[in-house]
């Protein structure tokens, strides 16, 4: 579905459309005047910007999920869900940013191998001609379903983060001199980003005393509705023009170390009830990808289904191997498992955090979050039908 505007089309003369060589060129003079060398001054001299790739293989990165890819949305929201406060960023290159980990997110590190020579900055603080490389519409504790979260405080649901993305489009017409034509190319040629569903278990479904889902549905029918909504949602977004579209998998919640600190007191037994739920929905999902994929129902769509959790579930068996000494806790955090209680503020982590699979009671480290990305770019070990990579080059 393109998005049109009647007043163009009104007009007897039509503006000629930009090619897709004109765009990026103008894109490029927009980035290096505007926005290139601010970044430069904050960037030149950390670790993280160095050896910076020549040009990006996809004109924008968009990126919507909850607390395992926000950067900093939440920093200014009334809510529990909020990370910017030290010991959280203590080995990213800018510090405390509102990630939650000590370093890069997936997404970080995805946009690296991207090629963007910087991170994708959160839509709460991005506007302007910064919007062309796209932003960041994650937010901590959200959720498909609009009530998840609401037990941490405030927070931007899918619905939000998708109504985020369309005022953006909005923005970005002004820098194709109108033509929504032109505006929609360009978008087709980005990769976006959604990994949501583990806060609707997480924080909703298997929180009875503050949701009545679990009363409201079985496990099944409760996969089935929130499989809708975000069908739903994700149509949405393919109205104001996303095509290439990567759909994160919900991984093991029943494994983290907030789920085996309060396990029936047992602090190495995953619980295999909220798992079995996950596996529910992520297997609709799968399906979900395969319906648009046949390209009947959304029409020049191309969706990418990234298995968090059969990743999740290989580290816990092979943790040794991929150099993880420490599987079942976090590195930072109070109470058995380190799981109680995420990290206090100015609270000492351990010491090496590349040995730990979890930074605190819910995230995983900056060191897991890389190894994911670049298994999950290059090759089809956790990605179906195609590589994010084979995605981009399409």
């Amino acid at each position: 579905m393109v998005i049109r505007n009647s007043t163009m089309q009104n007009r007897k003369t039509r503006r000629r459309r930009l090619t897709d060589r004109e765009i990026d060129t103008m894109v490029a003079i927009i980035f290096r005047s505007c926005i290139l060398p601010v970044l430069l001054l904050l960037c030149f001299s950390t670790r993280a910007f160095s050896q910076q790739p020549r040009q990006a293989q996809v004109p924008c990165f968009f990126i919507f999920g909850d607390s395992l890819v926000d950067n900093g949305n939440n920093n200014r929201i009334l809510t529990l869900s909020r990370a910017n406060y030290r010991p959280y960023g203590i080995d990213f290159p800018l510090g405390t940013t509102g990630r939650f980990t000590n370093g890069q997110t997936y997404v970080d590190a995805l946009a690296r191998l991207l090629g963007f020579p910087t991170f994708i900055p959160p839509y709460a603080r991005t506007r302007g001609p910064a919007l062309l490389r796209g932003v960041n519409y994650a937010s901590g504790a959200s959720g498909i379903r609009d009530e998840t979260g609401d037990n941490l405080g405030g927070h931007m649901s899918m619905n939000q983060q998708v109504e985020n993305l369309g005022d953006t489009v909005l923005q970005m017409r002004r820098y194709f001199r109108g033509d929504n034509g032109t505006l929609n190319s360009y978008l087709g040629r980005c990769i976006f980003y959604s990994g949501m569903g583990s806060n609707d278990y997480l924080n909703n479904y298997f929180m009875p005393n503050f949701y009545t889902t679990s009363s409201d549905f079985t496990p099944k029918a409760y996969a089935a509705s929130l499989l809708k909504d975000y069908a739903a949602q994700l149509t949405q977004m393919y109205n104001y023009g996303a095509r290439k579209v990567i759909v994160s998998a919900v991984g093991p919640i029943g494994c983290i170390p907030y789920q085996l600190a309060r396990y029936n007191g047992n602090s190495s037994r995953c619980n295999e009830k909220i798992n079995s739920a996950i596996l529910i929905f992520n297997s609709g999902l799968k399906r979900l990808v395969n319906t648009v994929n046949n390209g009947r129902v959304l029409p020049g769509a191309k969706f990418v289904y990234l298995d968090a959790y059969t990743s999740s579930i290989d580290l816990y068996q092979n943790a040794a191997a991929s150099g993880f000494d420490v599987i079942d806790r976090g590195c930072c955090g109070v109470g058995r498992n380190n799981g109680q209680i995420t990290c206090l503020p100015f609270q000492q982590p351990c010491q090496d955090r590349t040995k730990y699979l979890f930074w605190d009671a819910f995230h995983p480290t900056e060191t897991a979050n890389i190894q994911f990305a670049r298994t999950s770019f290059s090759t089809r070990s956790y990605t179906y039908p195609i590589s994010i990579q084979q995605l981009a080059s399409l």
